[in-house]
């Protein structure tokens, strides 16, 4: 009853902000004034921010900004021993550096380190912190230049990456989390900037714990899909996530914007009900995971799980298994990352659930940004199934799918299964996969997650695999990095191609994309991809093992 209740309250909070939330976002990026801030930011960076972008400019921003924050987040880490605040940390070793700075920048946030041990504050607040404000900002801003593209009437810009970005940072993320902060500090999350202090546990050993800016970085954390934890533990940690209500806070900020951005999308296109299209749909396959999840973790399979009525094993006993399988849910069908209990110890079907939600392609609502230009996507490529089936010519929101955007949207879904198959078999073709702790089913499905997470752009991690080596740490950068910024230079390459066009009137013929048929449809095509691509791999780990 408490998990059904839990889950209730989140829809119910959903439902609430979707429209107010939504309706803030849209004035934030079709607005035409810049506040004083905001001109002055300009000026400093040397923007006209009157200045439209075709796609390939908005491309060339959008990566030449991700270079230069990957830069400056790899030299944070490498010279972290002689900055302030370093608490006496040794620098990062280069591969890890370089593992973390591709690892923020691209809104992945998968950690191959203990924050506590390794990171000092100043290169958790400038460096870690900064970069979930940026990275998360960077998403929405290449989900609105998509939308726009479908909006525009014959035209060749798609606005401006440096307003985009700059507006999202200070009107939408930087309020919510200095509002959010507060909460959590008095919920019982650390803030501050000590050192740390020594403790006696109650088997008379000495402990020393780390504080920190604790709970403003745990803010950004969930509202921008980052999950980077200040702590090893995450979520888990008592630091980061105090009680049963703060975790319920953290779970309804990871879903806020992706779940209300499908409200800008239909303010932008001017059709409130395809915006409630495409919400539909990331609400049927996030209650259908979270449902499995949950179930599966509920009932586990086992002696004793079933003995004692549920697979407690890596659960936080103040949680219980039904928050923490939601939390699980919630943080793979986005692009978050962040943990309250240990995914590997999960049951083997159970485990399976947040593979498959990161395997659709995390767009159930998927990440700042991300969810939205994903299941765009595949509205795309679902339009152009139903244009095959009836013999038509498939359109969406008034713009032909023609040959060149069938293409982009192809490439677009490929190339993170390309990512995630052709790392799990280099992992096994080099031998690395013996790091893994578990032979067996068990073993390939903890690397065939790690693949799956940083190509994603998630970060969660199954455990169980010693990541933080050479071969690791440059393997996953790579997937990290290609699975953030080649999807989204199809994305603005699409947009592009799609504004140029002018609106085709609708016809007899033309399929509606606002009505449940639709909503099925298009929710169906993402779950036969999804089984299409990576059921041979599935079988040969969770469901192999859940199935033994």
């Amino acid at each position: 009853m408490a998990g059904w209740l839990f889950v209730i309250a989140l829809v119910a909070a959903l439902v609430a902000v979707y429209r107010p939330f939504g309706d803030h976002m849209y004035r934030v990026v079709t607005g035409k004034r810049h506040t004083v801030v905001e001109r002055g930011v300009y000026r400093l960076v040397g923007v006209d921010a009157d200045a439209g972008q075709t796609w390939a400019v908005y491309a060339r921003s959008v990566l030449a900004f991700s270079a230069v924050s990957i830069l400056f987040l790899y030299a944070l880490l490498r010279l972290q021993d002689r900055l302030w605040l370093s608490l006496g940390m040794d620098p990062v070793t280069s591969h890890l550096a370089w593992n973390t700075a591709v690892s923020f920048t691209t809104n992945t946030n998968w950690q191959a380190y203990s924050g506590e041990s390794t990171m000092g504050h100043l290169a958790q607040m400038a460096g870690l912190a900064v970069q979930n404000f940026v990275s998360a900002a960077a998403g929405i801003a290449v989900a609105v230049a998509l939308v726009r593209g479908f909006a525009a009437r014959s035209r060749s810009t798609l606005g401006n990456f440096w307003v985009d970005l700059i507006r999202i940072v200070l009107r939408v993320l930087l309020p919510i989390c200095v509002l959010v902060t507060v909460v959590f500090m008095i919920g019982g999350m650390v803030q501050n900037l000590s050192a740390g202090t020594g403790i006696t546990t109650l088997t008379g050993a000495t402990q020393h714990l780390t504080g920190g800016p604790v709970a403003s970085q745990e803010a950004i954390k969930e509202l921008g899909t980052n999950g980077g934890g200040f702590f090893n533990a995450n979520s888990a940690h008592p630091f980061e996530n105090p009680t049963a209500w703060t975790n319920w806070l953290e779970v309804f900020l990871i879903l806020l914007i992706p779940f209300c951005l499908p409200r800008v999308f239909g303010r932008m296109v001017g059709q409130h009900r395809q915006g409630y299209a495409i919400v539909a749909v990331m609400a049927v396959l996030a209650l259908g995971s979270t449902a499995l999840t949950v179930g599966f973790e509920t009932h586990g399979a086992g002696t004793v799980p079933q003995a004692v009525g549920a697979a407690m094993e890596g659960k936080e006993v103040r949680f219980g298994v039904p928050n923490s399988a939601t939390f699980a849910a919630a943080t793979t069908l986005t692009s978050t990352g962040a943990v309250d209990s240990l995914h590997d110890s999960y049951t083997a079907l159970g485990g399976m659930m947040p593979i498959v939600s990161m395997m659709l392609g995390e767009v159930a609502p998927g990440g700042t940004g991300s969810g939205l230009y994903g299941l765009l996507i595949l509205a795309v490529i679902t339009v152009f199934v139903a244009g095959l089936m009836v013999g038509r010519t498939p359109e969406y929101l008034g713009k032909k799918i023609s040959a060149r955007e069938i293409k982009l949207a192809s490439l677009y879904f490929l190339i993170t299964p390309a990512l995630v198959l052709g790392g799990t078999a280099a992992a096994f073709a080099t031998g690395t996969n013996a790091t893994a702790l578990n032979a067996g089913p068990h073993g390939l499905s903890e690397v065939l997650y790690a693949f799956t997470s940083a190509a994603n752009n998630n970060g969660s991690a199954f455990a169980g695999i010693t990541v933080n080596t050479p071969w690791w740490d440059t393997a996953l950068g790579l997937a990290m990095l290609l699975g953030r910024f080649l999807p989204m230079i199809l994305v603005l390459a699409l947009a592009g191609s799609l504004a140029k066009q002018p609106p085709v009137p609708a016809s007899e013929g033309t399929l509606p994309t606002h009505q449940p048929l639709f909503v099925g449809m298009l929710a169906g095509v993402t779950v036969v991809l999804v089984a299409l691509t990576f059921l041979p791999a599935l079988a040969l780990g969770p469901l192999a093992e859940g199935l033994s």
